[in-house]
């Protein structure tokens, strides 16, 4: 069932545009083949190779160097309608929209101008790393690191888990350690950018040393790889440190948090797209199917979680728009941001499964769509900082904000 896009008010002429533009693209392209696709963990190229014609590899990226220069709210717009389609492809982009801000806001000239262009027509697609085997949301506690050698170069070893786009990326933003000796621990990380040959397991020539192993096999999130990376005396040019070797050495740490603030309003418009999507469904369903001798929507019981829903999936929305807004007029969004991630996710979750419940017996089927869904949304409790960590974020800011 297609539907009209959420219709938000204060939407400007291009944001409209846009966000019907990647509307439609979604009914016709990747609703139709995302079961297919999902059922294979088939990584989608043709739809990528669209969605790199469509520009979307550079909705951010200044029209300097190539891309539409688009703030983060018409961003976050065009992930949600994204995410409707099916999480996936939103994984797709998101690393690469990361690193793309991380360059635009911390990067050198020569480091922006040597990458951005590329990045905007999705010549080259970014991921970045910060998880290891033995930490989750620890980030101070990583283990891999980087040495400078006599030549002048560094040397990074360590392993790195959870890389989205590990293996088809042509760059990756590492967060290592430079300094094991720094107190507190975060002052003595770096972020590198690493290349690496897209699509090659283990990189040889200029890239040795940089391997990716079999993607781990998952739940839902399919199509899209997730994979760890093993960097085994791979050897970087000091200036490929983030901001250059003066600048950025030992701001690491500081350059990724930064970066996950717009990762997590990224994450928040995952999750209002997948309610939207199980919101539609369960609409639908609830029309189409019939008990006691009249339409399941007819019953009040499921007119009170349809209800329920929809105002879930507002409230997620506004959030997620209040976060994205407030980083776009440079103010601190930290706060508002972990709301919105923390809201939309669990919205999210709640909104599939109450969808699912819906669909009764049918929805624990591979023939409807809300089936993919269910596996889909846990993933966001997750991603970006699991909703605890939420919370610790939140509490913190909030006692920040409003000290006696």
């Amino acid at each position: 069932m297609a539907s009209a896009p959420p219709q938000i008010t204060d939407k400007t002429d291009e944001q409209q545009a846009i966000t019907e533009m990647v509307h439609q693209f979604v009914d016709e392209q990747i609703l139709p083949n995302a079961e297919h696709l999902d059922a294979k963990d088939e990584f989608p190229e043709a739809i990528v190779e669209q969605m790199k014609e469509l520009g979307l590899f550079g909705v951010t990226i200044p029209e300097e160097y190539g891309g539409m220069g688009l703030d983060l709210t018409t961003y976050s717009m065009i992930v949600e309608e994204l995410s409707r389609g099916w999480i996936s492809i939103s994984g797709v982009i998101n690393t690469h929209f990361i690193g793309s801000y991380l360059l635009q806001k911390f990067g050198t000239e020569e480091q922006k101008e040597k990458y951005l262009h590329r990045m905007a027509t999705g010549e080259i697609r970014a991921a970045f790393s910060l998880s290891e085997p033995e930490l989750g949301s620890d980030v101070q506690a990583i283990k891999s690191n980087a040495k400078r050698t006599a030549d002048g170069d560094y040397e990074l070893n360590g392993q790195k888990m959870w890389v989205t786009n590990g293996l088809r990326s042509g760059l990756v933003f590492v967060l290592v350690k430079t300094d094991p000796a720094a107190s507190p621990p975060y002052k003595g990380m770096t972020c590198f950018i690493t290349e690496k040959e897209p699509g090659a397991a283990e990189n040889t020539g200029p890239y040795q040393g940089l391997n990716v192993p079999p993607s781990i096999k998952k739940m839902g999130y399919k199509g899209v790889e997730s994979t760890e990376l093993v960097y085994d005396g791979y050897r970087c040019p000091a200036e490929h440190i983030l901001g250059g070797e003066e600048a950025g050495l030992g701001q690491g740490f500081v350059q990724m948090m930064d970066a996950l603030e717009v990762g997590r309003v990224n994450v928040a418009a995952r999750g209002v797209g997948i309610a939207q999507r199980a919101l539609e469904l369960g609409l639908r369903y609830a029309q189409e199917r019939k008990s006691f001798g009249k339409p399941i929507a007819q019953h009040q019981a499921i007119q009170f979680k349809l209800a329920d829903m929809a105002t879930k999936v507002d409230a997620a929305r506004l959030l997620t728009l209040r976060a994205a807004r407030l980083k776009d007029a440079g103010e601190r969004s930290d706060l508002e941001a972990g709301m919105a991630k923390l809201f939309a996710s669990e919205a999210g979750k709640e909104v599939v499964e109450d969808s699912f419940r819906i669909h009764g017996g049918y929805g624990y089927s591979k023939e409807y769509e809300i089936e993919r869904l269910y596996r889909d949304a846990p993933l966001l409790l997750i991603g970006e900082g699991t909703s605890e960590i939420q919370r610790m974020v939140i509490g913190k800011k909030l006692l920040q904000r409003h000290k006696l």
